[in-house]
């Protein structure tokens, strides 16, 4: 379980550890993009929001299964459960009149097949899923609550 400095400039690691795990489990590379942006937004907001000038770490640990990857971050910044600022675009809304913030982990949640938080401990802990098959395509399911 690799433990990672929580600054913008580790998030390099982050990104080779879930390219490394998507490689290993055969993921097509849309399955595979989807699978890093979503890390990527949720490692950028651990950076950003969580710990922010405070620094600190988290962890990273992913796996393979039969039907899925996984990838799970567990943390000890101030709690913050990503479902919390999922919202959908304001489409109608001009770009000068929408609020800011939230997009990112729409995206991030609509790209995965699973999405966990939990706080335990004192920890964040959040668990990633995106299905091997790609039945997220068919599907469109979201798992924003």
């Amino acid at each position: 379980m690799p433990r990672i400095s929580a600054s913008l400039e580790s998030l390099d690691q982050v990104a080779g550890y879930v390219l490394t795990l998507a490689e290993r489990a055969g993921l097509v590379p849309t399955l595979k993009d989807r699978l890093r942006l979503a890390a990527d937004e949720l490692a950028t907001n651990i950076v950003l929001h969580g710990y922010g000038e405070a620094g600190g770490e988290f962890v990273i640990e992913g796996g393979v299964d039969d039907d899925c990857v996984w990838i799970r971050f567990e943390d000890d910044a101030r709690p913050f459960d990503p479902r919390a600022g999922f919202r959908y675009p304001e489409h109608e809304t001009p770009l000068a009149q929408r609020r800011i913030g939230g997009l990112g982990v729409y995206l991030a949640l609509t790209a995965l097949d699973g999405f966990d938080y939990r706080r335990v401990a004192g920890r964040n802990i959040s668990t990633l899923r995106i299905l091997r098959d790609g039945a997220h395509e068919k599907d469109q399911r979201t798992y924003a609550g």
